[in-house]
């Protein structure tokens, strides 16, 4: 399988079924982290549950529809980056990343994202690429401004999650601005 360098000791690679105790340490180590504004992972408590969860993720990459990768800081790993909402016949996806709070500020998920949006962008042709984040998730709202989305608005109370009704921020990029953005996130 592939790897890419992203700098400092760390590398993203796909994230297969076969990283399921991995995978499992992984939330275990940043569950309460990880969950606070959002619900990933919180149906992978055990080794079968962990593989099922990467499965189906595996399943709907090879059909297409998903890219799934985890990001390792000196082969650990500790966070990720994916695709959702994947409608190639309109050109149009939604990205997401999660990170363990040993790995936050480090830059991890920006550049990892970055790959991402230019396999999204140049090789499958998306036009549209949105972002999703709680108002209160400053961290995430934070890359997105650096990857240079633009803020669309703000979902009110839209998203339920652990007791609490959160307003949903909505950001975009679209394929010809990152394109023209991209020589300027290179040389940084």
């Amino acid at each position: 399988m592939y790897a890419i360098p992203l700098g400092d000791g760390a590398e993203l690679r796909p994230l297969e079924p076969w990283h399921a105790e991995e995978f499992l340490h992984h939330l275990d180590r940043g569950r309460d982290f990880i969950g606070e504004f959002i619900p990933f992972g919180s149906t992978a408590t055990d080794l079968e549950s962990a593989r099922e969860l990467l499965q189906g993720h595996a399943e709907a990459r090879a059909a297409g529809t998903r890219a799934y990768h985890g990001i390792w800081l000196d082969g650990t790993l500790v966070g990720g980056v994916l695709t959702l909402n994947f409608d190639a016949d309109n050109g149009n996806c939604e990205v997401g990343c999660w990170l363990e709070p040993a790995a936050a500020g480090r830059g991890l998920v920006t550049r990892a994202m970055r790959h991402l949006i230019d396999w999204a962008v140049d090789e499958r042709g998306m036009h549209r690429v949105e972002w999703h984040a709680a108002s209160g998730n400053v961290a995430s709202v934070n890359v997105a401004r650096r990857l240079g989305f633009t803020k669309e608005g703000v979902l009110r109370e839209s998203f339920p999650w652990r007791g609490k009704r959160h307003d949903m921020e909505v950001w975009s990029v679209l394929g010809p601005e990152w394109r023209t953005a991209r020589s300027g996130h290179r040389e940084r």
